[in-house]
């Protein structure tokens, strides 16, 4: 007998499997003051951890481990095939979660900051080896439980640490804070990943938790039938196996309950979670990836200039370098680089420069595009005094306010230059913020008859975020519809009525709040209308809002309708494909509009 062999060598005794099962069921209990307290205690400090990005207060969330009890009990469940404990344990993990979430999501909306922290952002894109790491935390938990006393002290803090039920259940409390309060996308996003994380733990203790179960003999018919001498007395499972025998679904739960059939639906969970997590895995092995490939990049740009440029040709020191910056796009290399300089660099010394990097990157030179800021120093001298520090810390200090600006300005201008929406969407405009308190925050403004899809917009949002390396970007999109309205005119007339001004005006807000907009103007004329109509009514339109409302006459354009109406339609277009259109109709109207 295996089972019995491995128990006996573990030390677990057939009183202690009884102690075991008893002791489990008892930690279920819905009635434990204290055990409510845990959660709230450990949901505020694991949540103010998370904010205060502070691992050692996170850590003293994660010792609590209040949880740990309520899944070992639903591995417990599945080893024997106890139903009643399955559902104790399920309602239980249930409400914890539940009052965890709710008190974290309380805690977030009385902070006045909600920063997006590396602490939380670690939890938010959990992947394989998360879910390795449960597997194993939980087989070392679940033994350590089943062992006597004095060998449970050492390894149960390891695993509470190594699981961390606690902070990604905090995480989901936090995105759902900020998806109520700031973002609906970025907090879905936030809390769909803490949530995935938690939901990662459960299933990978619950199934190595019913194997050492199973392997121990936990559920031997000794402990089985001692636990149902205990289950008589005990009122709250009398209670809950009075609502199971009440279920119109009883008999089923029983005929699932094969000991094959268990094995299958953890498995088939875990098989089901295990695709998203392969997913980030992948996705963290291409930013590793990229990380190495920049590292090399900096470190060839370095040792290349610091070989060949830093000197004069007497061994004077010329320049060093104060910061610089690679970014690759696409096959091409974008390389900046500030030196302070005692002698400016030659056309034909940067040139040399771009040579000998192509040729240690194995790279054509035309594909390498550097630019280089000069600061002058003094003389040599200065050089020779100043201190030879990396260039990450070097503080460009002669850089202004105004610089900076322009600087990431043009930083903003060349990472979303190429960005391109799903049709029939248009970009119009983006507008970018950043406070002291908040992460930068992204909108980008569109031009569709329809919203972009919630998949669509969490995939842009993840290339927006790529561009400008910042991953805590809250990034939104706004859309305007190309469709503005109607002006109606009485037969014969081009006058415009109060309604039609003011649907002009909300036009112009429009217009003047987005300059990448034109409007289009489709007139229309009944049969019997004269031709002269069209543009008298175009006329009208343009010169309300060049007058009124100071919009030029080449954002304007007019399209000769075709159908018997009285109407003209109005409909934004983007400048690039905006064209001007002159109905046939009109004689000599080219020099009128």
């Amino acid at each position: 007998m295996i089972r019995n062999w491995l128990s006996n060598n573990l030390g677990v005794s057939p009183v202690r499997k009884e102690q075991v099962y008893t002791e489990i069921y008892k930690s279920v209990s819905l009635k434990d003051v204290s055990y409510w307290i845990e959660v709230l205690f450990s949901a505020g400090i694991a949540t103010l951890g998370l904010v205060l990005n502070s691992p050692a207060v996170i850590i003293g969330a994660m010792l609590i481990s209040p949880l740990m009890g309520s899944i070992l009990a639903n591995g417990l469940s599945l080893a024997a095939g106890d139903v009643i404990l399955a559902w104790r344990a399920l309602i239980k993990l249930i409400l914890s979660c539940g009052v965890a979430i709710s008190f974290a999501l309380f805690l977030v909306w009385l902070l006045p900051f909600k920063e997006m922290t590396p602490e939380i952002l670690a939890r938010t894109r959990p992947n394989v080896l998360d879910l390795v790491v449960a597997l194993f935390s939980g087989a070392v938990g679940s033994v350590a439980i089943c062992k006597q006393p004095k060998g449970v002290v050492t390894s149960i803090p390891g695993v509470a640490i190594a699981v961390a039920l606690m902070p990604p259940l905090c995480v989901v409390g936090y995105g759902l804070g900020i998806a109520a309060s700031q973002g609906f996308t970025n907090g879905l996003q936030v809390a769909s990943g803490g949530g995935l994380l938690f939901f990662t733990n459960l299933v990978a203790i619950t199934f190595t938790a019913m194997i050492v179960f199973l392997a121990l003999n936990v559920d031997s018919a000794r402990a089985k039938q001692s636990i149902r001498e205990w289950r008589q007395q005990d009122k709250e499972t009398i209670w809950m196996r009075n609502i199971l025998e009440n279920l119109p679904a009883s008999k089923k739960l029983r005929k699932i309950g094969t000991l094959p059939a268990r094995f299958m639906l953890i498995l088939f969970t875990i098989v089901a979670i295990f695709i998203p997590l392969n997913q980030s895995f992948r996705q963290l092995k291409r930013e590793v990836a990229r990380q190495q490939e920049e590292n090399s990049i900096n470190s060839a740009v370095k040792e290349i200039w610091q070989e060949n440029f830093a000197n004069l040709p007497n061994g004077e020191p010329r320049s060093f370098i104060g910061g610089m910056e690679t970014r690759p796009k696409e096959q091409r290399l974008f390389i900046q680089i500030q030196v302070f300089t005692s002698k400016l660099y030659t056309p034909e010394e940067q040139n040399s420069y771009v040579k000998k990097l192509a040729r240690r990157l194995n790279k054509l030179p035309e594909l390498l595009t550097l630019k280089l800021i000069e600061i002058p120093t003094a003389s040599n001298e200065v050089i020779r005094s100043l201190p030879q520090q990396e260039p990450e810390t070097v503080e460009p200090a002669v850089v202004t306010i105004a610089q900076l600006h322009a600087n990431f300005t043009q930083e903003i201008q060349t990472a979303m230059s190429s960005l391109r929406l799903p049709p029939p969407a248009e970009i119009v405009n983006y507008e970018v913020t950043t406070t002291p308190t908040t992460p930068l925050k992204v909108q980008v403004i569109y031009l569709s008859e329809r919203d972009i899809s919630s998949d669509a917009q969490l995939l842009l949002a993840d290339d927006i975020k790529t561009r400008l390396a910042y991953p805590s970007a809250m990034v939104s999109m706004n859309r305007i519809s190309p469709a503005v309205g109607d002006i109606s005119f009485t037969r014969n007339e081009s006058q415009l009525t109060q309604i039609d001004i003011q649907r002009l005006d909300r036009v112009a807000d429009i217009l003047q709040q987005q300059s990448a907009l034109r409007l289009q103007v489709t007139t229309h004329r009944q049969a019997d209308e004269p031709k002269e109509i069209l543009l008298a009514r175009f006329q009208t339109i343009k010169e309300y809002l060049e007058s009124k409302r100071q919009i030029r006459a080449e954002r304007i354009a007019i399209v000769n309708g075709d159908t018997s109406r009285f109407n003209a339609v109005l409909r934004l277009t983007t400048k690039s494909s905006n064209q001007t259109f002159v109905a046939q109709s009109f004689d000599n109207s080219d020099n009128d509009l």
